[in-house]
């Protein structure tokens, strides 16, 4: 038998990826989230969100990251982007959404186009996009993070939620994955493992570096992460919204909030409970009161 070239290669696994990709499409079309998301939103546009949002979503066309917040918003570039375009862009998960497509007008007149897919994809967790903005908001002068020095985490509080990640012992391992060629990488048994590592490996990353931030200005308790990762069966998947799954997931949060405060231990990656900081629930309430406290000292300044 002949040997099969790379350039061979390439074009018999182009063609599959085109046969597949034009019979099956993403698993929704997204009309019916688009319709709902534009009801619910309405004509609402990034800059007039009462309070100030920092989302990400990527474009598949530049291939770069493309953060929409409320601040740039109502400076200087995409003045009339609509928070329904937005929000139905950092939902287009692959696979399951199609990306979405609209254009804006900055301050300048001039137009941009964007091309854009679900945001997790370069920042699953958000956290640190967010302290990333806060810092270069104080750098710049801006006048709400007046008081705050550009590189001083001890003034922040952060809570990061998860959504939640499947039993890691249970999902893929170096026997099983040994055997796997480009398409099983892409699709395992109903599941994309390559997707999931780089989501997974993306969101423990930006918890590792905010919690060494943290521990090294002495503020551990600033940062709180409440993530669920042993989640199994259908409580796993994104997109079963039956009545029954709902109740679950409702049920699995409950439960965080009963459990002790934990952090990730800098030097094995797991989760570890923290002695003498109470539970999820008391630490959220703690928050509470150091934010009802400052804003009542903002008050009568």
């Amino acid at each position: 038998m002949g040997q099969i070239t790379r350039d061979g290669r390439i074009k018999f696994l182009n063609g599959v990826a085109h046969f597949f990709g034009a019979v099956v499409g993403p698993k929704y079309d997204g009309k019916y989230l688009r319709s709902i998301t534009r009801q619910l939103v309405g004509n609402v546009t990034l800059k007039q969100t009462v309070t100030d949002v920092i989302i990400p979503t990527f474009d598949i066309r530049r291939l770069q990251p493309t953060i929409f917040t409320t601040d740039d918003a109502k400076e200087f570039v995409w003045k009339d982007a609509f928070l329904s375009d937005v929000c139905i862009s950092t939902s287009a998960a692959p696979t399951y959404f199609p990306p979405h497509y609209f254009d804006t007008t900055d301050a300048d007149g001039s137009k941009r186009t964007f091309d854009l897919i679900d945001g997790g994809v370069a920042a699953n967790n958000p956290t640190q996009i967010a302290i990333t903005h806060i810092m270069k908001e104080a750098m710049i002068g801006k006048h709400k993070f007046s008081d705050l020095e550009s590189i001083d985490g001890r003034k922040m509080l952060v809570l990061s939620l998860g959504t939640g990640m499947p039993k890691r012992s249970e999902k893929y391992n170096s026997k099983k994955a040994s055997r796997w060629g480009l398409l099983n990488w892409v699709f395992d048994n109903g599941s994309s493992p390559i997707i999931d590592i780089f989501m997974d490996a993306s969101s423990d990353m930006v918890d590792i570096h905010v919690s060494t931030l943290f521990r090294s200005l002495n503020a551990e308790k600033n940062y709180l992460r409440i993530q669920e990762d042993n989640l199994i069966g259908d409580t796993s998947s994104v997109d079963i919204a039956t009545d029954e799954n709902m109740k679950a997931l409702e049920d699995v949060g409950r439960k965080l909030l009963n459990e002790k405060v934990s952090r990730v231990d800098l030097e094995t990656g797991i989760f570890q409970e923290v002695e003498g900081e109470g539970t999820n629930s008391e630490a959220l309430t703690r928050f509470a009161n150091l934010l009802s406290e400052e804003r009542k000292r903002r008050q009568n300044k």
